[in-house]
């Protein structure tokens, strides 16, 4: 994750909101862990890759903790969430965001959820866009420390092929 940032937000957003995106966006999600909905991909031990999706209300990591983060969302009305999204600088442009994407867009199709949003950077929105999502904000996002980075509010129907 930190190695991500490092690598590819600098030639999206200044020194101190990369600084500042590498210790706050960075910090592994526990819950998405605990749910089983991260993916990782490995190669020689090291991970190069990696990204879940959410069926909890928390949109992304770096802002602070919210009362109803940890809610359980209706699939039936509310979009599962994609969540920290990360492929190492050396990784990219390989395959590796879109089968991530892929497998969260399984996973929460067969919970029943019919669609996706996320809250991505800058770096990861021409991959989100070729997957499918479209914009539907610009926002300001305030990590803890004060530094603010654009980022791009982005949805997509979930269209599972061959289910």
């Amino acid at each position: 994750m930190r190695g991500s940032v490092l690598a590819l937000f600098p030639g999206f957003y200044d020194q101190r909101q990369s600084d500042s995106a590498a210790i706050h966006l960075t910090v592994p999600d526990l819950t998405l862990i605990g749910d089983g909905t991260y993916y990782v991909h490995e190669w020689a031990g090291e991970v190069v890759a990696c990204g879940g999706w959410s069926r909890r209300q928390k949109v992304y990591t770096g802002s602070g903790s919210l009362q109803d983060d940890e809610r359980l969302i209706d699939p039936s009305c509310e979009p599962a969430r994609v969540r920290a999204m990360f492929v190492r600088g050396d990784w990219t442009r390989r395959g590796l965001g879109r089968t991530i994407l892929e497998a969260c867009e399984r996973a929460a199709y067969d919970e029943g959820f019919r669609s996706m949003t996320l809250m991505a950077t800058l770096p990861g929105v021409p991959l989100y866009r070729a997957f499918g999502f479209q914009e539907t904000a610009q926002v300001m996002v305030p990590l803890p420390d004060g530094v603010q980075l654009e980022g791009v509010v982005m949805d997509r129907p979930i269209s599972v092929r061959g289910t």
